[in-house]
């Protein structure tokens, strides 16, 4: 069956309705990552952080790190609409309507992205209010598309372990095991080089690790990989993570 463009459009206005319902939701998802932004931004930004290069200033540095925070929370825990769909069965409305699989999953895709997005924009917005500056326009656009490419591949992740489990509440209690260890080890924080050779191995197979290098890089200058790098690899991850989101998806509804 041919992907349906209405079938996404509907699932992402659904869920742009829903985000706009919500104000707590939005709210409550800015405050962990501007309490982090504010207080380590802030509480650092005057001490010599090691391994730091180019003399940047650790809150420049700290930005783009909260940001791919706020997608990476956003996106993965979209998985849990899923759920929730599943509870009330609304899921079992929409997998009797003659629509392929993969423009459901597509159309989650963009209602998550597009919210996760608007979350990691509104985070940018505040930081150039308090001092944070971009290299430029087109180094702007091009954080754009690393911030698209990360909140696609978690997204993606979110859907995979939704789509194995049935309990809303096992769900955030597996993701929390599954995002704070993507989180830490994506060098959010700290620059990667400071860590033990031991860890910064598990570094390299961390997927936010390359989205947030090529974010950082694009908006201050400052990455471990190359750009071009951090992009090819952000794009392959993404659309392996949407291919298998929609094959573990179908197989649940098929089970």
């Amino acid at each position: 069956m041919a992907i349906s463009a209405t079938a996404i459009y509907v699932l992402w206005l659904r869920e742009m309705k829903r985000v706009m319902r919500a104000k707590s939701r939005i709210i409550g998802a800015l405050a962990m990552p501007l309490f982090f932004l504010a207080f380590l931004g802030l509480g650092f930004n005057r001490m010599a952080v090691p391994g730091m290069s180019g003399g940047v200033q650790y809150i420049r540095f700290l930005v783009p790190g909260i940001i791919g925070m706020s997608l990476l929370f956003s996106s993965t825990m979209g998985g849990l609409s899923v759920l929730w769909d599943k509870e009330f069965g609304f899921l079992k409305e929409i997998m009797v309507a003659p629509v392929s699989r993969v423009s459901i999953v597509l159309g989650r895709i963009a209602g998550g992205t597009t919210t996760a997005l608007g979350q990691g924009v509104l985070i940018l917005c505040i930081s150039m209010v308090g001092g944070f500056r971009p290299r430029g326009i087109v180094p702007l656009v091009l954080a754009f598309v690393f911030m698209v490419l990360i909140s696609t591949a978690f997204l993606g992740l979110g859907l995979i372990f939704a789509s194995r489990m049935k309990d809303m509440q096992g769900f955030g209690i597996i993701m929390n095991f599954v995002i704070f260890p993507i989180f830490f080890l994506s060098g959010a924080l700290y620059p990667l080089g400071n860590l033990p050779v031991y860890i910064r191995v598990l570094t390299y197979i961390d997927p936010l690790t390359y989205g947030l290098d090529g974010l950082r890089g694009a908006l201050i200058g400052v990455s471990t990989f190359p750009i071009g790098f951090d992009l090819l690899l952000m794009t392959a991850i993404s659309l392996v993570m949407v291919f298998l989101g929609a094959y573990f998806f179908e197989k649940s509804e098929s089970a």
